[in-house]
């Protein structure tokens, strides 16, 4: 049987049941005590009960925090994720316990953010959100659903079609050329990207063993998806690779 007293300038609910850890919650009036613990015995007796405690006492930034250190390191992209994440921790709705992380309030976050991002931003934003509920849900047992299921998504923006044309790519080749503090390996890197349409991490991390000159192939072994693809190699991409100094 629940224990109902009064507790400052309301009432506090306390409930103790062998096989459960004890369990005690605030509230306005003596009637919504009540109804709380009603509610959380009948659950008990059910053998449904999944504690909210840890939820309550715990706040989003909390677990963005410990998803940085812990879960991002071992991702791809871990060093731009972190910085997306530490951004995102600076927002008012990351100070809420992780109960009142509503979806309402992922909703204002949404259309407080299309305010200063892109819909593609958000997007992804919502989708790392979703992320690391869930991964605090199934690992660190944070009972709570996920609000970001439960609200709508800003409409995805159209995908890129358009390309440089001639004289916008010697304009931007021009500015690239070595000259004073500038790096003599912007050029040809920006030069294979527009030929091979190769992602900047997959061209930083190509080998020399990974190319090959005869067939015009480079082999990505760790790709974006995770899995690896040989890249054909146009003339003056050869051209470029060929003219680039090797350390062996």
């Amino acid at each position: 049987m629940a224990s109902i007293r009064q507790h400052g300038n309301g009432w506090q609910a306390r409930i103790r049941r062998k096989g459960h850890p004890d369990e005690a919650k605030s509230f306005a009036t003596r009637q919504e005590a009540q109804k709380w613990a009603r509610a959380v015995e009948s659950a008990m007796d059910r053998g449904g009960y999944v504690s909210s405690t840890g939820a309550e006492r715990i706040t989003l930034v909390e677990i963005i925090a410990r998803y940085r250190e812990e879960v991002t390191p071992t991702l791809k992209g871990a060093k731009d994720d972190a910085i997306r994440l530490r951004a995102l921790m600076r927002h008012p709705m990351c100070r809420l316990a992780m109960t009142a992380v509503t979806p309402s309030r992922i909703a204002q976050f949404r259309d407080d953010r299309l305010q200063q991002v892109s819909a593609g931003t958000v997007i992804r934003e919502l989708a790392y959100l979703s992320a690391i509920i869930n991964h605090s849900r199934r690992e660190w047992g944070i009972n709570v659903e996920n609000p970001v299921s439960r609200v709508r998504k800003p409409s995805a923006p159209p995908g890129r079609d358009r390309v440089l044309t001639g004289l916008e790519e010697d304009r931007l080749l021009d500015a690239l050329r070595p000259s004073g503090r500038r790096s003599p390996w912007v050029l040809p890197l920006v030069v294979l990207a527009l030929e091979t349409a190769m992602r900047r991490g997959e061209l930083l991390a190509l080998r020399w063993d990974d190319v090959n000159l005869l067939s015009r192939t480079a082999t990505l072994h760790d790709s974006k998806n995770g899995e690896g693809r040989v890249v054909p190699l146009s003339s003056r991409a050869t051209e470029v690779l060929h003219a680039l100094p090797r350390s062996i």
